[in-house]
Order: structure tokens, then sequence, then C-alpha cells
């Protein structure tokens, strides 16, 4: 299985790039080939322009070349994992300035679906489930991400992980990487 994984962060000794790695690590031993993507060090423009907004009445739009090489990107590839810190109970603004432009009206959403059947999102969280649970913050970021991104895209096989307690020291950065790990072998154990 080709794999795209999209990793979003500003540091590559970030958790969040650690676990990144742990999942292509993982995809590679099991004979998957991963394509990276780190939009940050792409440089990758989030903000969408006039010539790439969704146009609901024309499905053929043709949109920038910038969005039709990402969207070429994905095509060339099985499946896509998308690895992220989570921010303001969120991904980061890049993350989603590149889902608005890339998985646009007629390709991802609109009379077609994201070509992908299998897309999983791994969320690294800085406090734990339960802080999360009190506030009802992993419901609305599964409403958000699972249902409002993923289900909206017709992506079959979707799956948001959250990894929680990333500022809680090391010894829980070491479980959210055995954690990662069995994510990656999950994942690459899927059909595409």
């Amino acid at each position: 299985m080709k794999t795209l994984l999209v990793v979003t962060h500003p540091r590559r000794s970030s958790l969040t790039f650690a676990v990144a790695a742990s999942l292509a690590h993982e995809l590679d031993s099991r004979g998957s080939s991963v394509e990276w993507a780190d939009l940050m060090r792409e440089s990758f423009n989030p903000v969408l322009p006039t010539e790439d907004e969704p146009d609901f009445r024309d499905p053929d739009k043709r949109y920038s070349a910038a969005v039709r090489a990402e969207m070429a990107r994905i095509e060339r590839n099985e499946a896509t994992l998308l690895v992220f810190p989570v921010w303001w109970w969120s991904m980061p603004a890049l993350l989603k300035g590149w889902i608005d432009r890339v998985w646009n009206n007629g390709w991802a959403y609109g009379g077609r679906f994201y070509p992908h059947r299998r897309v999983w999102m791994v969320a690294i969280a800085g406090v734990s489930a339960e802080d999360y649970g009190e506030r009802g913050y992993d419901v609305a970021m599964r409403t958000q991400l699972d249902i409002g991104v993923l289900g909206y895209c017709g992506v079959a096989d979707r799956r948001l992980e959250l990894l929680y307690g990333a500022l809680e020291g090391e010894a829980r950065a070491k479980e959210i990487l055995a954690r990662a790990a069995l994510i990656g072998r999950e994942f690459a154990g899927g059909g595409a």
C-alpha cells in the first residue's frame, strides 16, 4: 500500500514528528511505501485564493497548478495519514488550509469523493483524555474532523486517533510513541 503521510509541525524535533516517524517505520517494515508531505518545510500556502474557491455550480472547475499538484500527489498514493498537534482543539491552520484548498468541490466532495477509502488522523494532544472528556473537546473534535471532514468526503475507513498527554513528561511521550507504533501496524494491516 502506498501511503501519503502528511505532517504539520514547525519543529522536526517535536513529538509530532517522532509519531510520524514511528508510523512511517511501521508502514515501511510491513512493505508499504510512504511518501512524506511536510507542509511546513514545503511552504505550502494555506490561504484560499479565488482561483481555488469552490464553485458549487461547476464540479469540473480547474483549480490552480499548486492545488492540482497536491491532488496528483494524493492520487499517486492509496491511503492518507494526517499527523498533527492539537492546537485550539483542532488541527493547525496550515493543515486546515491544505484541506480547504486541496480537498475541493468536484474532487473530494460534491458528486465525487476523496480518492482514498482509508484516511486516518493522528492528533497529539497536550493534556489528558480526562481533561478532554470533562470539557467535551474530544466529542467536538470527532464531530468536526471525523464526521465533518472525513465523513463528508466519503472516506469509508476513517479514524481520528487522539494521543493524549504530550505535556506530561518523557514517560508519557514514550507511551504515545508506543501507541503510534500500534496504530502504524493497524494501518498497514488493512487494505486501501
